[in-house]
């Protein structure tokens, strides 16, 4: 009798350790997808920026065609963060790409008659609204890293993501202080 109620509480034990792993495992892998998910909603974003830069640089190019040199700044930044790899190396990009863009609008600023062209303006709206599309996206994908990165640190679940292969994945920072601030690219008719 003693024996068999040995081997039903390993049973029960073993049946608990298990299914423990298992939870810890399926939670792992969620966090893994919604980070997956949010850094894809991250590119879409980039990519829907990195879209629109050629066309901002073509209507700028129309009114200031000689400031070549910050032109070719922007889409040689552009490309460089196209093919970043990486949140830390894309990060780095990004920085760079801000920079020369506003680079690019303080030339446009001294350009009264870029300023007064509608198209030239719907450019900027629209690239003002995807420059908050892809804050929020930064922040919601930081915020789902951390919770993953937490989960892979902690125990128990820092045995099982050792043993299934979890890694703590990386943020999507920005390196520079002034980074963190979206390229101011609004010309009103005021100015």
């Amino acid at each position: 009798m003693t024996g068999l109620l040995l081997l039903g509480l390993f049973v029960l034990v073993l049946v608990i350790v298990v299914a423990m792993i298992i939870g810890i495992y399926n939670a792992l892998v969620k966090l893994r997808v919604q980070a997956d998910g949010a850094w894809s909603d991250i590119d879409v974003q980039l990519k829907r920026r990195y879209d629109l830069i050629p066309n901002v640089v073509e209507t700028v190019k129309g009114y200031a065609g000689h400031e070549k040199s910050t032109l070719e700044a922007v889409i040689s930044a552009r490309n460089m963060a196209m093919a970043a790899q990486g949140p830390a190396a894309r990060a780095e990009a990004e920085g760079m790409l801000t920079q020369t863009l506003k680079s690019l609008f303080a030339v446009a600023e001294a350009y009264p008659q870029l300023r007064a062209v509608e198209s030239f303006n719907q450019l900027q709206a629209t690239l003002n609204q995807i420059e908050d599309t892809i804050q929020n996206a930064r922040r919601y994908y930081n915020a789902v890293v951390r919770d993953f990165n937490t989960k892979v640190a902690q125990f128990p679940s820092n045995i099982i993501a050792g043993m299934f292969g979890f890694r703590a994945r990386e943020f999507f920072e920005l390196s520079e202080p002034g980074e963190r601030e979206t390229p101011k690219v609004s010309f009103g008719a005021g100015k």
